[in-house]
């Protein structure tokens, strides 16, 4: 088998000029839309735009637009360096003078028809050439050329346009599922049918409720009425109401047939339906709009469609000026330097009780957080408590109680000897408990912890050994009681 041959550089094979493209067929110095609708509707953007006039298109597209404008949007350096740093201070410099939030706006239509169009006015700003504003033009006024290059239609250029060129112009097209397709393939193409189907409903819907609310008047007219006399039957009839009437002869009968209904088939249905079919092309779901009726799945599946959504916009948008205008800065203002990356957080924020409860779990396995991983995941403002002072040494025994006989008392005092050899009795069990303590007490990073293990471990102390020794004392002091009484009789 021999080696491929080398690929000759630059060469594209499958282009869409000259008749190659099957598809399309011979075209002229400007390509037509592949989208059937525009195709079937004269190739005119007003359409569209008609759609977009539609209630529930505007207020789930502006909702989708909201949801990517409202995260934060972030400048990265390419690389780590210091020309890489000043280059991505330059960018966010410049996105904040020109407004990048509006702009994003504006360009985010593009989602909806199928691609945007916008023109870069530069100036100089002290040493860098800078950019002084960016105009998001109406897309009507563009069309593509053969060889897919973007053209601005004119009144002396109407058949074939004039360049629109980079770096002057900035454009994108999204939603066309091949390259073939440098209009793209907007929402409104899938929202056109919904809105047609749902206003064409809703005038029938107003017409019924006008004929429910007054009926048609009918006058009827005898078999020798001239045509004067009939025009004046008509315009009485149309006179008591503002729709329309009717007039017959006398002897005459209109009657309405009226298809058997069944089910719940109605306008308000078409009506929901519709919108609901909007809502889905839009958003991709329909709770958060209705609520809980019409889900795709549970609550946790309609966030996770629509963080999808919001993250391919964004991304779309901040690609699309990654690659074209913020590449065209930097070479310009800062030769050699990595381009910076424009990008949106569209991740949702971190449920911070949520992660101080696992760090507490974390902490009773022995574990502590670092004060950096405090500032990083809480924020500034945190500093270490100071160590807790050592509390005093307690010795490893305690030695036995003596009971001392006050001055001139009996040497012998049988309670008294009792009561010593009890305390030696129970002094292991002591000690044990003064041991577990000094652990704890090794354990603890402060007082307050020192308590509430002491509390939680009381129930746990064991006292089987020391209830003996008790009850073996009481035993005792009982029969040192009645020893003493019956040594006081005798006497």
């Amino acid at each position: 088998m021999s080696d491929a041959p080398k690929p000759e550089l630059g060469r594209e094979i499958a282009t869409t000029a000259d008749g190659v493209d099957i598809t399309r067929g011979y075209v002229g110095p400007l390509l037509t839309p592949y989208d059937s609708v525009l195709r079937n509707r004269g190739m005119d953007l007003r359409i569209y735009e008609q759609v977009f006039s539609d209630a529930e298109v505007k207020a789930t597209f502006s909702q989708r637009q909201l949801a990517v404008t409202r995260c934060e949007w972030q400048v990265d350096a390419g690389g780590k360096r210091a020309i890489d740093k000043a280059a991505a201070d330059f960018m966010r410099d410049q996105l904040n003078a020109i407004g990048w939030d509006n702009l994003t706006t504006k360009m985010h239509y593009g989602v909806f028809y199928g691609f945007s169009a916008a023109e870069i006015i530069y100036a100089n700003q002290g040493r860098y050439l800078g950019i002084d504003q960016v105009k998001v033009r109406n897309r009507r006024r563009f069309r593509f050329g053969k060889d897919m290059d973007l053209r601005l239609l004119t009144f002396e250029h109407m058949a074939e346009g004039e360049p629109a060129e980079a770096p002057y112009f900035w454009h994108f097209s999204v939603g066309a599922d091949n390259d073939d397709e440098p209009y793209g393939l907007g929402l409104a193409h899938w929202l056109y049918w919904p809105v047609f189907f749902k206003r064409n409903g809703i005038k029938f819907w107003l017409t019924y409720l006008e004929k429910f609310g007054m009926p048609t008047g009918v006058g009827k007219y005898g078999p020798n009425a001239s045509a004067g006399d009939k025009s004046k039957l008509l315009a009485a009839t149309r006179a008591i109401q503002t729709d329309s009437g009717i007039i017959m002869p006398e002897d005459m009968a209109i009657e309405l047939l009226e298809a058997a209904r069944s089910g719940t088939a109605d306008y308000s249905t078409l009506h929901d339906t519709m919108n609901a079919a909007i809502q889905k092309v839009v958003l991709g779901q329909t709770a958060s709009t209705q609520g809980t009726a019409g889900k795709l799945g549970n609550d946790d599946l309609q966030g996770d469609v629509r963080a999808d959504i919001v993250k391919a916009d964004a991304d779309l948008i901040c690609e699309s000026w990654n690659l074209g205008p913020a590449r065209w800065l930097t070479q310009w203002n800062f030769p050699g330097a990595v381009p910076p990356r424009v990008y949106r957080i569209t991740d949702e924020p971190e449920d911070l009780d949520a992660r101080a409860d696992r760090d507490t779990k974390v902490k009773t396995l022995g574990y502590k957080p670092t004060l950096a991983y405090i500032t990083d995941t809480y924020g500034e403002g945190w500093e270490e408590n100071a160590p807790a002072p050592a509390p005093p040494a307690l010795p490893t025994s305690t030695p036995g109680m003596q009971f001392a006989a006050p001055p001139g008392a009996p040497a012998a005092d049988p309670a008294a000897t009792i009561g010593a050899q009890l305390v030696d009795q129970g002094q292991e069990a002591i000690d044990g408990w003064i041991k577990r303590i000094r652990a704890m007490v090794d354990k603890a990073a402060s007082l307050a912890e020192l308590r509430e293990m002491i509390l939680g471990a009381y129930d746990d102390l064991p006292t089987d050994q020391l209830g003996t020794v008790l009850a073996a004392g009481f035993q005792a002091a009982q029969a040192a009681g009645r020893f003493d009484l019956d040594q006081q009789s005798d006497g």
